[in-house]
């Protein structure tokens, strides 16, 4: 049967999970697109366009998109180098900034047409895991510095140490601009001096400003401010910024049907209002419908933008990693399938357009995504009326919405840096083996002090060779380390005789044939969605070499996944390697009670025969 393109009949569940996921990412719009550099306006722009257009043409129904942490973390560098390219004008630089999250937007949807898609599932744990943590410390080290209230191109002792370095570079320029002229005559430099002399008092502070604001972003500059900032705190900011993380976490104790942040956003920008007359505002959010910024397509040059097609490339690639990671979440939450290609299309839409209209990027939003769901979203008009609401909100509250404090969108950004990171990962790095947990830190180390895209190439590369390693070992063991075979059409072992017609359908024999590594995950999810009503699963591990925590993780989800449908799950020849894991994560006893663990086959056969009737 041919799928609606729009399907109105979940309209009630749709319109509440809509709604929901909608003030859920109301404040942290606000954020992402304060820290981004461009605004809060920005972040709205950008939540509002993503989460409509994704929503329409992508291929996860309860997808909600917008701006998440990971993608303005890689915008906040692109940004910033291209203001300082540009004198730290933002007018000047907006045309190429916007062209480039244009572009990522266009390279997305080009991965989805080549069906990229379908290899994001091969990330390891590892590299996701360090990856996320890193994305946290970044948010967190980069936040501090608002949170106390301090600003680097306000501290005027900061800024004039950039003086001498700032009438270099406007003298440079000038050289420079004479050149391409062709009035520069060595001989006599009269219009060199003449326009030297023009140079005022304020040119150089706006100079020194944007080589100050330069200096100080990311994660280095934020650590390198530490001492200075912490001698200048703003007690208001840095008191509204303690009150919004107290009651994001204390309200959440309370109850969960209103969003903590928007309850923190709201409770403390009314008190400052009341209280704190002088408190610093996020800036002015204008009101109405937002105005395509033409100037994208006629106010740029080729040679500003040139220099960024890598950082598009990385925006392209971790927005296509973030939205099917939350794609597959979706699908656990609610057991579909998704179309990671689809997906891929209707995220560059969202992107393309969103950057049209002045806002930063965005991709699927995880948390967003679990309210939606949980709220009764089931189709992708949830994610469309996410996008209207906050629209709606746009055109009839910018001017309140302008009155919010700077310091709470800092308390929830460090609470949204928090809450990114994987304490799973990080919790189990004992069990886990010496190998991957050195993946999983030099990808966070990585992440925090390199760059984003870098730090996932290299820790692909670092768990490929790592595999490749394993395999070798397995195969100087004379160990079977062939392809898992299909799921489907198991065709049974020498071994198991006649049982399969003895039980029927009520017993299914999984045989694992390799070792179980990142790439097995997903297929292993697809074997238990497809499996019928069955009284229990038998998982034969003679041939398993090795599993690594891709592999185990998978494997918990599966046996949680069956348990929930009321199937027992033994397994068969556990051995080695893979039995040290399962009972380091406690599987085993943990997850399956020991008297479900078989020496061989033949012993399950005996327990099968005395626990089922035929």
């Amino acid at each position: 049967m041919k799928e609606k393109f729009l399907d109105f009949s979940e309209f009630k569940g749709d319109l509440f999970g809509g709604i929901t996921a909608g003030i859920v990412a109301l404040p942290l719009a606000l954020a992402f697109g304060l820290q981004s550099g461009l605004g809060a306006a920005a972040g709205l722009y950008g939540a509002i366009f993503i989460s409509f257009f994704a929503a329409l043409f992508g291929g996860t129904n309860t997808q909600i998109s917008g701006p998440t942490a990971p993608m303005t973390a890689v915008s906040m560098v692109v940004i910033a180098g291209i203001i300082a390219a540009n004198e730290g004008n933002l007018e000047a630089a907006l045309p190429a900034i916007l062209m480039v999250f244009f572009l990522a937007g266009l390279l997305q949807i080009v991965f989805g047409i080549t069906r990229i898609g379908q290899y994001i599932k091969y990330m390891p744990y590892p590299v996701v895991s360090g990856f996320m943590t890193g994305i946290g410390v970044i948010i967190i080290i980069t936040q501090i510095l608002p949170l106390i209230g301090y600003y680097p191109k306000e501290d005027m002792a900061f800024v004039n140490q950039y003086k001498a370095e700032a009438e270099e570079l406007i003298l440079e320029r000038i050289l420079r601009d004479e050149a391409g002229e062709e009035i520069l005559v060595l001989e006599d430099f009269e219009e060199t001096i003449k326009r030297a002399q023009g140079i005022s008092a304020a040119d150089i502070d706006k100079e020194s400003q944007a080589l100050a604001g330069k200096y100080a972003s990311g994660v280095t500059g934020a650590l390198q401010l530490f001492k200075r900032a912490f001698g200048q705190i703003n007690y208001t900011d840095l008191i509204l910024g303690l009150i919004t993380i107290f009651i994001i976490y204390g309200f959440k104790r309370i109850t969960k049907a209103v969003p903590s942040t928007l309850v923190a956003l709201i409770a403390v920008t009314i008190g400052a209002l009341l209280f704190l007359p002088d408190y610093r505002t996020i800036g002015t959010i204008p009101s109405g419908f937002p105005v395509p910024y033409l100037d994208i397509f006629t106010g740029f040059k080729f040679s500003q933008v040139s220099p960024y097609i890598a950082s598009a490339v990385s925006l392209a690639v971790l927005g296509t990693i973030d939205s099917l990671l939350t794609s597959v979440v979706a699908d656990n939450k609610t057991k579909t399938k998704h179309n990671p290609n689809k997906e891929l299309i209707g995220q560059g839409i969202g992107n393309s357009i969103a950057a049209i209209f002045g806002g930063i990027p965005g991709a699927g939003a995880t948390i967003r995504t679990i309210v939606n769901i949980d709220s009764g979203g089931k189709t992708k008009l949830s994610g469309m009326i996410a996008g209207i609401l906050l629209l709606v909100i746009l055109m009839l509250l910018g001017p309140i919405a302008s009155m919010i404090p700077a310091a709470v969108l800092a308390g929830i950004l460090i609470t949204v840096g928090i809450g990114v990171m994987d304490y799973k990962g990080l919790g189990q790095m004992k069990q886990i083996p010496n190998s991957e947990v050195a993946i999983m830190v030099i990808v966070l180390v990585l992440t925090v002090f390199v760059g984003l895209i870098e730090a996932v190439i290299i820790g692909l590369i670092l768990a490929s060779i790592l595999f490749m390693k394993k395999v070798s070992d397995v195969v100087d063991h004379k160990t079977v380390s062939a392809p898992l075979s299909s799921f489907s059409r198991e065709i049974p072992w020498a071994d198991e005789g006649t049982i399969l017609e003895e039980f029927g359908s009520r017993v299914f024999i999984k045989h694992l044939d390799g070792p179980l590594f990142f790439g097995f995950a997903s297929r292993f999810q697809d074997l238990v969605n497809s499996l019928p009503n069955l009284d229990t699963v038998i998982i034969r591990m003679d041939k398993v070499p090795y599993i690594d925590q891709s592999g185990l993780y998978a494997m918990e989800d599966a046996i949680q996944y069956l348990h929930s449908k009321d199937v027992k799950v033994v397994f068969t020849d556990l051995h080695g390697q893979p039995e040290t894991m399962f009972d380091r994560f406690k599987v085993k006893p943990g997850l399956i009670p020991e008297k479900y663990f078989f020496d061989s086959f033949g012993e399950c056969v005996s327990w099968l025969k005395g626990n089922l009737t035929a």
